[in-house]
């Protein structure tokens, strides 16, 4: 199973970015794929996922209202629109993926390298 990131980079406060997970048809059909984001000093913490079965999402509180996550079913494609971002919004994002549907760190069963996310001024 691969996924393949892209879209980090340096944003201002108060910018967005978005974020693209690109998987096989299989992966993307089978697996629930979210994101996952660890900070520096900080543990990884689910941000954000969606089911592969019927589209339901799950935010984090600190993002609900800020992210939103979608995917594009032609593209095998999973998004993760980010607005209004904050400087503790800094992180290395990973693309995950599960055969459950629960947003939590010990159920991924694969992880993307990783993309730099940087808010800044």
């Amino acid at each position: 199973v691969q996924l393949e990131e892209s879209g980090g980079g340096l944003v201002q406060p108060g910018g967005s970015l978005r974020l693209s997970c690109e998987a096989s048809e299989f992966t993307f059909n089978t697996y629930t794929i979210g994101w996952f984001r660890q900070a520096p000093g900080k543990e990884r913490e689910g941000v954000s996922c969606i089911s592969h079965s019927d589209g339901s999402t799950y935010y984090a509180d600190s993002v609900k209202g800020r992210f939103t996550i979608s995917k594009d079913n032609a593209k095998n494609t999973v998004y993760l629109q980010m607005n209004d971002l904050r400087p503790e919004d800094t992180a290395v994002y990973y693309c995950a993926a599960e055969l459950t549907t629960t947003c939590i760190e010990d159920e991924i069963d694969y992880w993307g390298q990783g993309t730099q996310v940087t808010v800044s001024s």
